[in-house]
């Protein structure tokens, strides 16, 4: 066997083991070799390996089955560390955590609008250094930097392409913090970061096909085929938010008519509020000094009706663009995050309704379709995700 070969063998191995303890531990040597079907000197070279580069640890003993006490193995959690960064239109967010997403670190930078490319790229720079100047006792075993950037992202160049909401193009983003930190630099969408954060962290540990819908200021999706990210040819695969609905209708920030991002984004939301106040319908928004989508929830929880019927309404049009994805993609799973889905309890009947409604097949009805629970970070989590994957498929070192 030639040496290339070997490695890629044995990379492909270390893979393997650390996926089933990531997913089943704390789990023993014997069981490890007996569900992956590599022989068990094998299983007990590499773990022996990954423990000397801190990926694993032993961390109890398992139940005998007549001979000894078998050694039960976990991951090591607290082995090395990554930075997160979800850099957003507003707000550029940072984390520093452990292998299992703990939160060590937390920082928030906001951006001031309109923005040059050197002003971005400074305030992310700013942000990780405020990260590093944080976390000084985790300094020495800190891997790598995931950057989750809103709008196309060419990931394989760590270029951001277009970021339609700073109105900033052909940023080197990657290239530019490896001249400034010593640590491997990941690049990504924002929304197929999260995609990332699912699998990880997450409801989509066991699905082979998951899709994640991301509904705030914009809307786009990212999608996992056997836990690895597609991204298209040209890397606008996952861009639901300018699927069109509407050949006539509102503008989008994309310059097109009629994107889904029109009818579901919380400016969306916040516009047709607008419009019924503008059309004499009786609601408390019309009381409100600035009508937002977060309002727009707020009053529907008050019990105002036509709250109520607005996000009732943008539940069915997630539904109509969820059954699109259902018909295309096929998926196991969809996931659901951002701030518009803080409006679940409105939301999901009506998308329910609308992908059962639509439905090709009995089957295309029971896709799951469900909110995340990661929380407010979990951008910031997707980028550190990006450094774990990459981390595992690399026998535990990243140099």
């Amino acid at each position: 066997m030639k040496r290339g070969s070997f490695q890629q063998m044995k990379a492909l191995n270390k893979s393997i083991i650390l996926t089933k303890i990531l997913e089943d531990g704390p789990i023993s040597r014997a069981q490890i070799a007996k569900e992956t079907k590599l022989t068990p000197p094998t299983v007990g070279s590499l773990v022996k390996e990954l423990i000397e580069q801190k990926m694993v640890i032993e961390s109890s003993q398992g139940e005998s089955k007549g001979g000894r006490k078998p050694t039960m193995l976990v991951i090591n959690e607290k082995g090395h560390y990554m930075i997160g960064i979800d850099a957003g239109s507003r707000n550029i967010e940072g984390i520093l955590t452990d292998l299992s997403g703990k939160i060590v670190t937390h920082v928030k930078n906001k951006l001031t609008l309109p923005i040059t490319e050197d002003q971005f790229l400074s305030v992310l720079i700013d942000t990780i250094n405020t990260i590093l100047e944080n976390s000084s006792d985790y300094k020495n075993d800190i891997v790598g930097i995931g950057i989750a950037m809103h709008g196309v992202v060419d990931a394989e160049s760590g270029k951001s392409l277009f970021a339609p909401n700073l109105n900033l193009r052909q940023m080197p983003i990657a290239e530019t913090l490896s001249e400034h930190f010593p640590y491997l630099i990941k690049v990504e969408n924002d929304a197929r970061a999260l995609a990332l954060a699912e699998k990880w962290f997450g409801q989509g540990k066991s699905s082979e096909r998951l899709v994640v819908v991301n509904i705030g200021t914009g809307v786009g999706s990212g999608v996992t085929i056997g836990g690895e990210l597609y991204h298209g040819e040209s890397h606008i695969a996952g861009e639901i938010g300018h699927m069109t609905i509407d050949l006539d209708g509102e503008q989008c920030t994309c310059g097109n008519k009629g994107c889904l991002q029109t009818f579901i984004s919380g400016p969306a939301i916040a516009k047709r509020a607008i419009n019924q106040i503008n059309l004499g319908e009786q609601t408390s928004l019309a009381e409100v000094d600035e009508v937002t989508a977060l309002k727009v929830f707020e009053a529907a929880e008050a019990g105002d009706l036509v709250a109520k019927e607005i996000l009732h309404q943008t539940g069915t049009y997630i539904g109509v663009g969820l059954i699109n994805l259902i018909h295309t993609l096929n998926p196991s799973q969809i996931v659901l995050t951002g701030g518009v889905t803080n409006a679940k309890d409105y939301l999901l009947p009506n998308i329910e309704a609308a992908i059962n409604e639509r439905a090709l097949t009995r089957k295309a009805k029971q896709t799951i379709i469900s909110v995340s629970e990661l929380g407010e970070h979990s951008t910031a989590l997707g980028a550190v995700a990006l450094i774990i994957g990459e981390l595992f498929a690399t026998n535990g070192t990243l140099s």
